[in-house]
């Protein structure tokens, strides 16, 4: 019985990797090199966020520090936009534990 739910899971989890496979083939991104003005930027926002890092934010009121929330994650919209990155949905993340816990 045991056997049968494991073949069951890794045929699952197999046949919904494969579709993401193959849907993740058909968007053409193209990795872009950042412009002079895009690193500029983000340099800007990496200076600005180790300044708030930095600060002794002990004696900031509470609005103070709500607004510092709020503009640190701005700044982080600002520099994902730029930047890109990598990202892995919560499927992906199960799907990854489960082929783990099969193979373990």
């Amino acid at each position: 019985m045991k056997r049968l739910i494991y073949s069951l899971a890794l045929i699952f989890t197999l046949s919904i990797s494969v579709n993401t496979v193959s849907a993740a083939d058909k968007t053409d991104k193209v990795k872009t090199e950042l412009t002079a003005e895009q690193q500029f930027e983000l340099k800007r926002i990496t200076n600005r966020v180790e300044e708030i890092r930095s600060m002794d934010k002990s004696d900031l009121t509470k609005a103070e520090r709500k607004e510092l929330r709020n503009e640190l994650k701005g700044l982080k919209k600002e520099a994902n936009a730029m930047g890109g990155g990598v990202y892995l949905s919560v499927g992906a993340i199960i799907i990854i534990i489960l082929l783990l816990i099969l193979i373990l």
